[in-house]
């Protein structure tokens, strides 16, 4: 059984709970989330309002559209292929721009998996 990083960074934060509950019902076991942005969104029109000694609060606090990075170690083929179907679905085609990028890295050791068994639909 190979053992999988499966990463998603959406462009669109209002369907992370989607891609968390489908991810749940999959049996993706503990999937984390971290605040992302890239380098082409700082092309389209990042920040170039900040003085040029500034707090971490201040950057923080500021209402900005970013990234969300999903990330989880998953060791089960049928629950990661599963995922990577859902993500897709609720997603669309990855090919247009703001929509995000899915990969997937093999793993050739983890601690602290956890052993999830998809829900019963």
């Amino acid at each position: 059984m190979a053992t999988n990083l499966l990463v998603l960074v959406i462009d669109n934060p209002d369907i992370e709970g989607d891609i968390l509950a489908a991810w749940e019902e999959a049996g993706v076991p503990g999937i984390t989330v971290l605040d992302s942005q890239g380098s082409h969104r700082e092309e389209d029109g990042g920040r170039d309002d900040l003085p040029l000694i500034v707090s971490l609060r201040t950057v923080l606090s500021t209402e900005e559209s970013n990234n969300r990075t999903l990330f989880s170690v998953i060791d089960d083929e049928a629950v990661l292929a599963q995922a990577i179907e859902a993500a897709q679905s609720i997603i669309g085609d990855f090919t247009h721009r703001h929509t995000g990028i899915m990969f997937v890295v093999p793993v050739s050791a983890a601690w602290g998996v956890l052993k999830v068994r998809p829900r019963k639909r």
